[in-house]
């Protein structure tokens, strides 16, 4: 089995017990199929006999037996193994989720974000269908087969011999071609709905950019290429799935042909009567519906495995910013230090930052400034550790802050950055991201400093409005202030403000940076201002510019 899979069903060890009963059960509810029609054609073979009514009772009531069993044990083995399958891939997303954190924003650059959705969401969804269809079938298969061949046995050796040839060839031959002609374009497939989705999201991300440039005919077509190959992919295994449930049709019915030829010898012996030759035949059509399915399984763990290595292939990136294992714990009033500090977003980059040296003071107001590409951002990125400098240090109250767990030096600084992103929800819960436990009293007071509390008031529902996806039913300023809002609510030690006023007219822009500048004050909170601004630049302590040349 290959390593992915293997990796999927690792994640399977504490639902084991529920995936051995979804097992069981599903092979029970087989077996009363099979019982249904075994006995369903001793039955009729009886029954055209003549005999008197009450010889008939026991196979009479093994059909009604039968028949309300195998529709109970079905329900009930949906049951378990969907419960068992939606817990595994549950903890499969929480850990996926878990390892994308750290990975963000320094790892994920190389990734376009439909991919990565198509990871998340997508190939995750795959390994659902590995889990029901590709893995738990064969194992039903097995246990089932065993059961109908030993019930031939037991009636005529050499049907059961005839019966186990035909279902090898349907449970092992066929699956085993069904895979091999699926295996390449498995790969493919998965690709290329990651393409797909990939074009899709950023389609519609820049719908307006691409209407008001007429490019969206462009963007149409490339959606429209993307979406002929999977179809031309999905097309080539929905043909080998067709072939290999065919392939399997076709072998049943021989396989019944055959035992009822392989058994008519003992019939004409005398040492098999008629209505166990009818059993016989009725029990090796349905003894297929255990192995029907696998062909499709074989297809399914192909495309599973592709799907699992897509999304193994993200989790194992390792984050560039670690935790230490022993985190140090910090106490002081806040006191940053760059000392040498340089940085580049690749091994053969240039540098983004290179020998900068500052130190930020409790409650001091600097302002940051220098031209675009200059590296300021790239600053504010390190402060809150998203990047770690690649020469030199940077310290809080005099510890490397690769010293200190990322939780801790958040806590103690806190960025607004130039794309602050807003959820899908109310502001209410947007602001309270910064301190969960916020009153409505702190909720306003933040809003009032980040000169926004008058606009939400004068909303119908207050603090419960909703803002729409990533902010749309609010203008660029007043998202750009409900972020600073959710920023200033946070209690940092420094707040890093990356251009807050970029989309406010100049005149709200200056009285922001006025009071923001004497809000730091007053509460001793430093106060890191990255602007192009001259007149907000000269409201700090004082004014260090970055070179053009960085």
């Amino acid at each position: 089995m290959r390593a992915p899979i293997r990796r999927v069903l690792a994640l399977t060890a504490r639902h084991r017990l529920m995936l051995a009963a979804s097992v069981l059960l599903g092979a029970l509810a087989i077996g009363a199929a099979i019982g249904l029609m075994a006995t369903s054609g001793y039955l009729i073979s009886r029954a055209a006999l003549h005999p008197p009514i009450l010889s008939l009772g026991v196979a009479i009531v093994g059909v009604r037996f039968f028949g309300v069993s195998r529709a109970v044990l079905r329900y009930l083995e949906r049951l378990a193994s969907h419960d068992a399958t939606l817990r595994v891939i549950g903890t499969l997303r929480v850990r996926l989720f878990a390892r994308l954190e750290p990975l963000v924003p320094a790892e994920l650059g190389s990734l376009r974000v439909g991919d990565v959705l198509s990871r998340f969401v997508g190939d995750v969804d795959v390994l659902q269908g590995l889990m029901l269809r590709g893995l738990l079938p064969p194992a039903v298969a097995l246990a089932t087969s065993l059961l109908a061949l030993a019930v031939a046995a037991a009636v005529s050796p050499i049907a059961a011999l005839v019966l186990a040839s035909a279902l090898l060839l349907a449970g092992l031959a066929v699956p085993a071609l069904a895979r091999a002609a699926s295996r390449a374009p498995a790969a493919r497939l998965a690709a290329a709905r990651a393409h797909l989705q990939a074009e899709l999201v950023e389609s519609l991300a820049a719908a307006p950019e691409l209407v008001a440039f007429g490019a969206s005919g462009a963007a149409v077509e490339r959606i429209e290429r993307a979406d002929t190959q999977v179809a031309r992919l999905e097309r080539r295994h929905a043909l080998v799935t067709a072939a290999g449930e065919a392939s399997v049709t076709v072998l049943s019915g021989l396989a019944v042909v055959a035992v009822v030829v392989a058994a008519a010898q003992s019939l004409r012996s005398g040492e098999l009567s008629g209505p166990l030759l009818g059993m016989l035949a009725l029990l090796a059509l349905a003894s297929f519906e255990a192995v029907r399915p696998l062909p499709a399984a074989a297809q399914q763990r192909e495309l599973g495995a592709a799907a699992a290595r897509r999304v193994f292939e993200l989790c194992d990136r390792e984050p560039s910013v670690r935790d230490p294992g022993q985190p140090v714990t910090r106490s002081g009033p806040g006191r940053v230090r760059l000392e040498g500090v340089s940085c580049r977003y690749g091994p053969d980059a240039p540098w983004a930052l290179e020998s900068v040296d500052l130190e930020l003071a409790p409650g001091e107001v600097v302002a940051l400034v220098g031209p675009s590409g200059s590296g300021k951002s790239t600053l504010a990125d390190l402060l809150v550790r998203f990047r770690d400098p690649d020469r030199g240090r940077i310290t809080l109250d005099g510890v490397d802050l690769r010293e200190l767990a990322q939780a801790d030096v958040r806590r103690a600084i806190g960025l607004d950055g130039q794309s602050s992103h807003l959820f899908p929800t109310s502001i209410r819960e947007n602001l309270r991201i910064a301190r969960p436990g916020a009153s409505d009293g702190e909720l306003t007071d933040a809003l009032r400093r980040a000169h926004v509390a008058q606009f939400v008031e004068q909303l119908p529902d207050g603090l419960d409005s909703e803002v729409g996806e990533e902010g749309e039913l609010v203008s660029g300023g007043q998202r750009q202030r409900l972020a600073l809002a959710r920023a200033l609510l946070a209690d940092v030690k420094l707040l890093v403000l990356d251009e807050p006023t970029a989309s406010l007219d100049e005149p709200t822009a200056d009285r922001l940076v006025a009071d923001l500048v004497a809000a730091a004050r007053s509460a001793g909170v430093g106060l890191l201002l990255i602007t192009h601004r001259a007149r907000e630049a000269e409201l700090a302590d004082r004014i260090v510019a970055l070179p053009a040349s960085l």
